[in-house]
């Protein structure tokens, strides 16, 4: 096979001008001492930060501020005093039923003493509104107290539900207590997933030193690259202080910065000392090593940290603070795996450097990944062709998505609030917590309007009930009195019950059919459904605006590291099929409940937005991460061949290994989250577990060079105008 023409590569610095990657090497050598003293001084820092992001942490609520639902919620409280109802008490009868006269008693006095409670805006239940059907169970063993607490989810569920519960749960002699309701669920959720991260923790960092220790055969190397791990972990969440100055961030972030800061810092130093190990073995001292290591490996640890961070960074355009929180946390840990990688990490090697090398050469990989190149590279589309539609079958469940709404079973079977909710779900014939609020924005609304509305309302499909000042309708007939002291005021609001089913089914579609329907005087829809519907709304409205991003800076990043226009575009497509690889999984596993038994979680049918979006830019930034080491290395060699099929032989040589141990450290940092009790963390664990094995194989072993084979000379192919762009800032060797 005939040697391709060679396409010139953007020039190198000129001699004698040294790169400044190799001049901060030879800085660090210089100032070893210094560098690690500092380097331990601000180790000992960052563990005091750290420790004091942990209890910081929150559970944001699912909300888009300045929706529909959010004015209507301002105007239920400016105007009316009300509000949805943030907690519910499920009431047992002892003996009998909850209309016996004893059990009501106790009812009525227990709303009582939740209506005083400090923090409790207002309370009603079964008993004193006038016992609706639609908050007694089937059988009339249970009954419904709710009550709305208004205030940040930091003040709801860190100060006043730990103050009040203990005291409004005990019962008497007629009555048992339990709480439930969405505040009281996502409080039980935050503990649990500190309590994954803790064994998470425990299970990762001795899987991690065994497979260090099994790739470097050193134990000095696999410690001091686990130490790096551990620095940027808590790098990270020293770094989380400052958006938490300002800002809520969400507990899911502890679980991202564990993987992510371990499984990147592993990685960053990874590289670094392989290649301070090559550099080593061609001859080079110590020092020289070390500095050549920066400047090759450095470079490489810079790109791959910048589409890392720009990925998860995106995610700051959301308005909503639990996505926002995965954005804070991927800079923070990136800054943190990148500055250890190639500050902290060299200055330790020119002082130590000796005890890292291998006792006995055993090659550059062996004859594995190169073969398997050869192969490839052989019948490229053959390979290539046949991995890429495997890649697609198993994305292709992602074609039947549903999303849905996170509601109680994120939560073990056994967490009590859970226990709770599935009495709720399963015994009472509406969902009273849940009912969607329609706000009057005027103030005069004539009583005959109300009703007719209300009767409409009430022949929605999946509407239990319809309170309003005008009465209370089902199915269109009237069925109670109306409620003018709780529904008029300044204009009028009406609540729209929904049935248990729907609320499982599709709560989003009935907030559709509310709003669609004509209203004879003008109106704004809240309520959790509202409040849900608009938070996904407003998500898929930013989904376009973040993909360009994702899509355009990473591009941006490859370019300026390759020249290139054919190399980015193919990191793009390769990388969406290992991204639609996990997003089929999370399909086929958590929405069609397949596995359910094995990771022991109850599938709802649906999947929440949130998880597959933050999946997404995780994801794509891992993926970009091995992209940018391979290429790195193929890039290299193709400099100074001019042979794409002999450079992609040779940078899987170098790299493959390194790759396929790197992926499995991060895969492990996310495995141990597959037996988490929260639900959204285990999709996390699972999915990206996923993404990155899939990546680090099929997609790096077969199509990368597969890809590169077809393309030839293509590859490095970039118009004049852009390759003098590069020269001018793009980042050479």
């Amino acid at each position: 096979m005939p040697v391709e023409t060679r396409t010139p590569l953007p020039a190198a610095a000129p001699p004698g001008r040294m790169p400044p990657l190799r001049r901060l090497g030879y800085l660090l050598v210089r100032r070893r001492r210094a560098v690690m003293i500092l380097s331990l001084l601000a180790v000992v820092i960052m563990g005091v930060l750290a420790a004091g992001t942990v209890p910081s942490l929150s559970l944001a609520r699912f909300e888009a501020p300045g929706s529909e639902s959010d004015l209507a919620g301002a105007e239920l409280a400016e105007r009316f005093g009300t509000g949805s109802a943030d907690l519910v008490l499920l009431v047992t009868a002892r003996n009998g039923t909850v209309d016996d006269p004893a059990v009501a008693a106790s009812g009525r006095a227990l709303t009582a003493r939740l209506a005083a409670a400090d923090g409790v805006a207002e309370a009603a239940s079964y008993w004193t509104r006038g016992e609706p059907a639609t908050m007694r169970s089937r059988d009339g063993k249970h009954a419904l107290v709710i009550a709305r607490v208004p205030g940040s989810a930091d003040e709801v569920r860190g100060r006043v539900l730990p103050a009040i519960l203990p005291g409004l749960t005990r019962g008497d002699e007629a009555i048992t207590v339990r709480a439930g309701g969405g505040e009281e669920v996502f409080r039980q959720t935050v503990p649990l997933a500190r309590q994954d991260f803790v064994r998470a923790e425990l299970v990762v960092v001795p899987l991690v030193f065994v497979l260090l220790w099994l790739y470097l055969r050193r134990v000095v190397a696999a410690v001091l690259s686990l130490a790096l791990g551990l620095f940027a972990m808590v790098a990270g969440l020293a770094l989380l202080r400052v958006p938490l100055l300002y800002t809520d961030v969400s507990t899911f972030a502890l679980n991202l910065t564990l993987a992510l800061g371990l499984g990147l810092g592993i990685d960053y130093s990874l590289f670094v000392v392989t290649r301070f190990r090559e550099e080593a073995r061609l001859g080079h001292d110590r020092h020289e090593a070390v500095a050549r290591a920066v400047e090759r490996a450095g470079r490489t640890v810079i790109f791959s940290g910048a589409t890392v961070a720009i990925s998860l960074a995106v995610l700051l355009l959301m308005p909503f603070d639990f996505l926002r929180s995965f954005g804070y946390t991927g800079v923070a840990v990136v800054a943190g795996g990148v500055v250890g990688a190639i500050v902290v990490l060299p200055a330790v090697l020119a002082s130590i450097g000796d005890r890292v090398l291998p006792r006995r050469e055993a090659g550059e990989g062996g004859a594995f990944w190169p073969r398997l190149a050869d192969r490839v590279m052989r019948r490229p589309l053959v390979y290539g062709g046949a991995a890429a539609a495997l890649l697609l079958m198993l994305g292709s469940p992602f074609l039947g998505v549903s999303f849905g709404v996170a509601d109680d079973r994120v939560l073990p079977p056994s967490a009590p609030a859970r226990q709770t909710s599935e009495v709720i779900r399963n015994e009472f014939p509406a969902e009273e917590t849940d009912a969607l609020q329609v706000v009057s924005t005027g103030r005069d609304v004539a009583p005959e309007q109300v009703a007719d509305y209300a009767a409409a309302l009430s022949r929605l499909p999946g509407v239990a009930q319809v309170d309003s000042a005008a009465g209370s309708y089902a199915s269109g007939r009237r069925v109670g009195d109306g409620d003018p002291a709780r529904f008029s005021g300044e204009g009028t609001w009406l609540s729209v019950v929904p049935t248990t089913e729907l609320m499982q089914a599709d709560p989003v579609r009935l907030v559709e059919r509310v709003r669609e329907l004509p209203a004879p005087f003008e109106v704004r829809v809240g309520g959790y459904p509202a409040e849900l519907a608009d938070y996904r709304s407003a998500v898929v409205d930013r989904l376009p605006l973040l993909l360009t991003l994702v899509f355009a800076l990473t591009f941006g990043v490859l370019f300026l590291m390759t020249g290139s226009l054919l190399i980015p575009l193919k990191a793009t497509v390769l990388n969406m099929l290992s991204l639609a690889v996990m997003l089929g999984t999370l399909v086929w596993v958590y929405q069609e409940g397949n596995l359910s038994g094995l990771l022991g979680f109850t599938p709802t049918g649906t999947l929440e937005l949130s998880i597959p979006v933050l999946m997404f830019c995780v994801g794509y930034g891992l993926s970009m991460d091995y992209e940018v080491f391979m290429l790195c290395r193929i890039r290299e060699e193709y400099a100074e061949t001019g042979d794409t099929r002999s450079a992609v032989m040779a940078g899987m040589r170098r790299s493959a290994p390194l790759i396929t141990v790197a992926g499995g450290v991060l895969a492990l940092g996310f495995a141990a989250y597959a037996t988490a009790d929260v639900v959204m963390v285990q999709m996390l664990g699972v999915g990206m577990t996923v993404a990155i094995l899939v990546d680090a194989t099929v997609i790096r072993a077969v199509l990368v060079p597969a890809a590169m084979r077809l393309a030839g000379r293509a590859n490095w192919w970039a118009p004049a105008p852009l390759r003098r762009l590069h020269e001018r800032f793009g980042l050479a060797d």
